[in-house]
């Protein structure tokens, strides 16, 4: 073995510095619309789920609910399209997970913990995608 040989093999060195946030990203962008369309569907049409008494910033629980329904299926459409390679889908994935963190901070009386956790999440999507978005992903 040479002194520029990696022990662990050549599929390993060509490998870029960013594709582990890269995939992270996809996979937590899509993970969150899923998530975001079935907890739109459950406040949409069951709002005892939630905390009782808990008090919206506009509107009641069915608007909230169709909010992030529409979210989460934009937010799978963005992770679909980073997945893809697209270079748009960066910067929509970026812009959607900030719109979709902002959402969840606006809805943290409902369900606190969960929002806070999806909030965190939507930090680090934004974070693989505005420092390592800028390569094509090949999975």
């Amino acid at each position: 073995m040479s002194s520029t040989e990696s022990p662990r093999g050549s599929s390993y060195d060509l490998e870029d510095k960013g594709a582990g946030w890269l995939v992270f990203s996809a996979i937590m962008l899509g993970l969150a619309g899923l998530l975001g369309l079935i907890d739109g569907i459950v406040t949409a049409t069951k709002s005892s789920f939630y905390v009782s008494g808990s008090r919206y910033v506009f509107s009641g629980p069915s608007t909230w609910g169709w909010i992030m329904i529409i979210m989460g299926a934009i937010t799978v459409f963005a992770a679909f399209g980073i997945f893809r390679g697209v270079q748009w889908a960066r910067w929509f994935g970026m812009g959607i997970a900030s719109v979709q963190a902002l959402v969840q901070l606006l809805s943290i009386q409902a369900y606190p913990f969960w929002s806070l956790c999806v909030f965190a999440l939507d930090v680090l999507v934004v974070y693989g995608l505005a420092v390592y978005g800028g390569r094509r992903l090949d999975v």
